[in-house]
């Protein structure tokens, strides 16, 4: 395995991504609404920078979404949560949720749909 190392980026031989990974707990029966949420979005995300989003289900627990998204960078992240439509969506989805929320942000090395 391959890891790219720090000055591969900094001579300009390769951006890191912005890697971002999510989860969510939904209400009871709420899952596959919120999910269809997630996802009416996610063929327009790519001319936003978007290089992957994946919106998995948690075998263990069944009221449990995780999201995984590549993004060119934290700007263009940070954009798409702004326009209308996400906007929309995240009022749509937010009676739905329990409030319990993971998430962590990745500079993303390199890997299976994570390239540009």
């Amino acid at each position: 395995m391959m890891v790219p190392s720090t000055s591969d980026s900094d001579e300009g031989g390769m951006d890191m991504a912005y890697g971002y990974i999510g989860s969510m707990r939904t209400q009871p029966g709420k899952r596959d609404d919120v999910v269809a949420i997630l996802l009416s979005g996610a063929d327009s995300l790519r001319e936003l920078g978007c290089r992957s989003y994946v919106v998995g289900l948690a075998n263990d627990e069944p009221d449990t979404i995780v999201v995984t998204e590549v993004w060119e960078s934290k700007d263009h992240h940070d954009a798409s949560l702004r326009l209308p439509e996400a906007k929309e969506a995240i009022a749509a989805a937010m009676p739905m949720l329990t409030g319990e929320f993971t998430s962590r942000e990745l500079v993303v090395a390199g890997g299976l749909g994570a390239g540009g």
